[in-house]
């Protein structure tokens, strides 16, 4: 049985990496509520006044996660363990890298993403 900190340092940098897609939510998780009419564009108004705070959480959450992956990463190589949650960690860090980089281009490329949204 694997011991209590490997378990809880392997869980860390997928908690940051979930952190981090809820904090970047602000932008996306209304605009995809809108758009399979779940939710009214009063939603979207109400998450916009927090983008403030969310985005930059967004941005340095999963600039934890990722700092944290990679130590503990390193120091399984050197210790020779196993590391516990790989394929979880990876898939959420890939899922919020996608949410926050989506978001970070909504915010200071509108055009550009409205031009490219179009073409879709």
């Amino acid at each position: 049985m694997p011991a209590l900190d490997s378990l809880v340092s392997g869980r860390i940098p997928a908690a940051a990496g979930m952190a981090a897609t809820v904090a970047a939510s602000c932008c996306l998780l209304p605009l995809a509520l809108i758009a399979i009419g779940v939710a009214g564009s009063g939603l979207m108004m109400a998450a916009m006044r927090y983008e403030w705070f969310t985005l930059p959480l967004g941005v340095f959450g999963l600039g934890g996660a990722y700092a944290l992956y990679f130590l503990d990463r390193r120091s399984c190589s050197t210790a020779g363990c196993h590391f516990v949650g790989e394929r979880g960690t990876r898939i959420t860090l890939a899922l919020a890298s996608i949410i926050v980089a989506a978001s970070l281009l909504l915010k200071f490329f509108p055009a550009w993403t409205a031009e490219l949204l179009q073409r879709l």
